[in-house]
């Protein structure tokens, strides 16, 4: 298997997973222009992908969704909720998923969708996986629970949000409404919290952990690093970030 970022933050979020003959998305939150170049940088043409998965109806996910199946006639999937919201216009081909179905596959890409605690109509991660290889992905989530660390178990890479420090956060320059919305239990994993879920699963067998979903106002790739190295300093060397200006490097396992 093999996975990239697109891109990563609140501007907007994209992943490509990659197993055998099958290449899905994860999302896109970029127009599909925009798409368009950050898949050529990989240099993987738009006409190969499989599918889009859709994790939840916020802007910075689904934003080119729609417009980006429509262009090159993709199958999508997404919860009834996500779906009920109604931001990706008409799709030809929408498949209804639930974070408590069992694994489904696509092509060569076994997948299984998994509840979060966020503040959207009815939001899921997912964990994918091709032979013994897992990736496991855990972003927009306010909150770890068993349920979410029982799917992340067993993974061999894992795409982990860290989007804010609390002491930036804090003061930094979020109203306390919105402060309030992105620390709360159905907003998004701090430092602290992402160090904690990392600490709670066996480490040693990630061969990559990529940090994502980052604030540029209230993070810093130092302070994720310095966190996450405090519970687990022997993947220092297995710690990579995404970006929110530019897609990532290929990660293999």
């Amino acid at each position: 298997m093999r996975f990239a970022s697109l891109g990563s933050g609140s501007r907007g979020n994209a992943t490509l997973i990659e197993a055998g003959q099958t290449r899905l998305l994860l999302d896109n939150g970029f127009a599909a222009r925009e798409a368009e170049l950050r898949l050529a940088a990989l240099e993987v043409d738009p006409g190969s992908i499989n599918a889009i998965l859709v994790t939840h109806e916020h802007q910075d996910h689904i934003r080119g969704v729609g417009a980006f199946a429509r262009r090159y006639r993709l199958p999508v999937y997404m919860t009834h909720g996500t779906f009920r919201q109604n931001r990706c216009g008409e799709l030809a081909e929408c498949h209804f998923i639930s974070g408590h179905q069992p694994t489904f596959s696509i092509g060569d890409i076994a997948v299984q969708p998994f509840t979060v605690p966020h503040d959207a109509s009815e939001p899921v991660q997912y964990r994918f996986s091709h032979g013994d290889g897992a990736l496991g992905i855990l972003t927009d989530t306010g909150m770890a629970t068993p349920h979410i660390m029982e799917i992340l178990a067993g993974c061999d890479a894992l795409i982990l949000e860290t989007n804010h420090d609390v002491t930036m956060l804090a003061s930094g320059p979020y109203p306390p409404s919105l402060q309030r919305r992105v620390g709360g239990g159905h907003g998004h994993l701090n430092n602290h919290q992402a160090a904690a879920i990392l600490k709670g699963l066996d480490y040693q067998r990630l061969q990559h952990v990529v940090a994502a979903h980052l604030s540029e106002k209230n993070n810093s790739a130092e302070r994720v690093e310095q966190t996450l190295l405090e519970v687990a300093p022997e993947i220092e060397d297995r710690l990579a970030f995404t970006h929110q200006d530019r897609t990532s490097d290929w990660f293999e396992f």
